[in-house]
C-alpha cells in the first residue's frame, strides 16, 4: 500500500518539496532540543578516526554528522520520550526492490511489531518530500502507525491511517504505551 497525498488542490503548485509547501497539509515542524544531550554521549577519539557508543547496539560506531544526529535522537526518545530501551533498534536492515537498506531508529510495541520509524538525516542535508518518501517506503515493509523525519534542525512527525490512506502531522513524537 502507498501513502498517497490528499486530492491536487487548484492553489497548490507542484515541486519538488511537495507536503513541506502545501499550505493545505498542516505541517507541524517539531522544536525538539536533541543537543541537551551531546554531553551524554560516549565518544572516542583513536587517531583520526572518532567513534560513539551507541547504547541501543552496545558498541561503538564511527562518528559520522548523521550517526551523531541518530544518538542524540536515541538519547532524546530514552530519557524524554521514556520509550523502553528494549524496543529500540537503531540502524535495522531492510530490503527493498532487491537491494538491502538501513533504517536508522526503529521502535516495536509490545506485541514486537514496528511501531514507529525515524529516519535521520545530516544536518546538512535540507529536509524535503524526497526524506519523506523514504521513510515512506521503509514502511511499506514495516507496516508502523507512526513515522517521523529529522535533520536535527527541523523535524516531522506522522500518524499513518492505513485504511483511509491518510497521514496526520503530530505536534510531537508520539507518547510510548
Amino acid at each position: 500500500m502507498t501513502l498517497q497525498r490528499r486530492k491536487k488542490c487548484r492553489y497548490c503548485l507542484p515541486g519538488p518539496t511537495g507536503f513541506f509547501k502545501n499550505p493545505h497539509l498542516r505541517t507541524v515542524q517539531l522544536q525538539l532540543n536533541f543537543l541537551q544531550f551531546e554531553r551524554a554521549l560516549r565518544i572516542t577519539q583513536r587517531g583520526e578516526a572518532a567513534s560513539v557508543f551507541d547504547p541501543i547496539r552496545r558498541k561503538h560506531v564511527a562518528l559520522t554528522p548523521e550517526e551523531l544526529l541518530r544518538q542524540l535522537v536515541l538519547l532524546y526518545l530514552l530519557e524524554v520520550k521514556r520509550y523502553p530501551a528494549n524496543r529500540m533498534r537503531s540502524e535495522i536492515g531492510l530490503t527493498l526492490n532487491n537491494r538491502p537498506k538501513r533504517c536508522d531508529i526503529a521502535v516495536f510495541d509490545a506485541a514486537l511489531k514496528p511501531w514507529l520509524i525515524v529516519e535521520c538525516k545530516s544536518p546538512k542535508v535540507a529536509l524535503t518530500q524526497a526524506a519523506f518518501e523514504q521513510v515512506a517506503r521503509y514502511n511499506l515493509q514495516f507496516q508502523a502507525p507512526f513515522l517521523a523525519v529529522t535533520n536535527g534542525l527541523a523535524t516531522y512527525s506522522c500518524a499513518l491511517d492505513f485504511e483511509a490512506s491518510r497521514f496526520t502531522f503530530l505536534p510531537d513524537l508520539p507518547d510510548y504505551g
